[in-house]
């Protein structure tokens, strides 16, 4: 069986466990007047576990595992001593004879692959026996350890408890190791970088072309200021200046000029640009913003405007991230007492003075929170750039001119035929290391914003 197919048998096993286990302890509770520390199901929930997790815990480690055995038996095999030195092409028989075993493909480009495919197929076989038998003999085990336990005095619901306690910690620890290994990922990758590139080249360094690299001084066309400009440019500067005034507008009028019904679907309205795919805006900006952008400029005189300019990626980044701070700007305002704002009623100002002197003086925190979380994700943003932004590396102050960020030049070093162990594939590494701790200090920093506004007024 194919361990999917395992994984349905031990739930359905598992399924079968839980009601033998209650039917049990009914039976137990239904003869005994005494108290009990746990109900039926807790029972059944607590042989369900014992049945179900060793086999899938097994399966787990299995499907990491089985591959490497079948493949050294499949090598071990007499038909396998044609095969070529270990390497690339020694890599693609195998994976060609690995899927034509599994009917993945129905050809291959090399003549071994046919010849070791059945042999694929003969230990793919042998080893989901394997794993059928261990994993129905783990199940059993376990269901036979829980079943034993099923007494009146058994404190089944403290066990149950504590499993799952066990598998929320398990869950979280996942969490936390997958970002510790993003983290020494990148730290390991920029290591090597700046072991061929100093650090203070790439920081400081004006001129990026990666793809010209002098082999005496490679840090010479490495330099990332740059792309940094052109980051900051777009989704701080430009992005910003549509996202703000926007996104604090309609959170004010929606918090205080609108209606009840009203606000009842504009809201929802509002924050589904927040769910709109990115590659979507990105289309809407390589397609419909950008020739409109530059349209306009020869409209004005500036013949020389590129299709693929800052304004553009901008804007569409901008319009993007206007639910961000439209969000935290209403519940800034919607968090200022009502005290504030009846009292400077009642002191005579108008509406828009109260707005403008009270309300947003009070939750200025708040919306500067907003503000900077949206920032971190303007600046991370990927598809809207590559789409949109140019690969051009300029520092310029020309809206309409041409400009890249950290996001597309990552994507332009990783893809393509570079060596990996080149510097050119290695500063990918290391743009991510920057932007990443840029936007961890953005992040920290709005936190800290707003957890300093919420105390201010519980």
């Amino acid at each position: 069986m194919s361990i999917g197919v395992l994984t349905l048998v031990v739930a359905a096993l598992g399924l079968i466990a839980w009601f033998v286990a209650r039917a049990r302890a009914a039976v137990f509770r239904s003869g005994s007047v005494g108290r009990f520390s746990a109900l039926p199901a807790h029972h059944g929930w607590y042989v369900a576990l014992w049945t179900i997790l060793p086999p899938l815990v097994f399966l787990t480690i299995w499907w990491f595992v089985a591959p490497a055995l079948v493949t050294d038996a499949v090598i071990a095999t007499p038909a396998a001593a044609a095969l070529p030195p270990p390497g690339f092409v020694r890599a693609a028989i195998l994976s060609e004879a690995r899927n034509l075993s599994r009917g993945d493909a129905f050809g291959a480009f090399h003549d071994l692959s046919e010849v070791l495919a059945p042999a694929y197929a003969t230990a793919q076989r042998r080893y989901d026996w394997i794993a059928t038998g261990l994993a129905a003999l783990l199940a059993f085990a376990g269901f036979a350890f829980a079943i034993i336990r099923v007494r009146p005095d058994f404190a089944a619901r403290t066990k149950v408890e504590r499993i799952v306690m066990l598998a929320l910690l398990a869950a979280s620890l996942i969490a936390i190791l997958t970002t510790v290994g993003i983290v020494a990922s990148l730290l390991f990758e920029s290591a090597r970088f700046f072991a061929i590139v100093p650090i203070t080249d790439f920081l400081f360094g004006t001129h990026w072309s990666p793809q010209v690299i002098d082999a005496r001084d490679p840090g010479a066309s490495l330099g990332a200021v740059p792309l940094f400009w052109g980051t900051f440019f777009i989704g701080a500067v430009i992005a910003m200046i549509v996202a703000i005034p926007f996104g604090l507008m309609s959170a004010i009028y929606l918090t205080q000029y609108a209606k009840a019904s009203t606000r009842r679907w504009m809201k929802p309205l509002l924050e589904i640009l927040a769910g709109v795919p990115t590659v979507v805006y990105g289309y809407f900006a390589a397609l419909t913003v950008a020739p409109a952008v530059r349209d306009f400029a020869v409209a004005i005189g500036i013949s020389w405007a590129s299709s693929e300019s800052a304004l553009a990626a901008g804007l569409v980044m901008g319009v993007m991230i206007i639910p961000f701070v439209s969000s935290m700007a209403d519940d800034s305002l919607a968090a200022v007492p009502s005290s504030m704002r009846d009292g400077s009623l009642a002191m005579g100002a108008t509406p828009s003075e109260t707005i403008r002197r009270v309300l947003v003086p009070a939750a200025l925190p708040g919306i500067v929170g907003g503000v900077l979380l949206a920032v971190s994700r303007a600046i991370g943003e990927t598809m809207i750039v590559v789409m949109a932004a140019s690969g051009v590396a300029a520092l310029t102050l020309n809206p309409f001119a041409s400009t890249t960020t950290v996001t597309k030049q990552i994507v332009d070093l990783l893809t393509g035929e570079a060596e990996f162990d080149s510097a050119k594939t290695l500063a990918a590494f290391a743009l991510g290391l920057t932007l990443f701790v840029v936007t961890l200090l953005l992040n920290i920093v709005a936190l800290v914003v707003v957890k300093r506004y919420r105390e201010a007024y519980d």
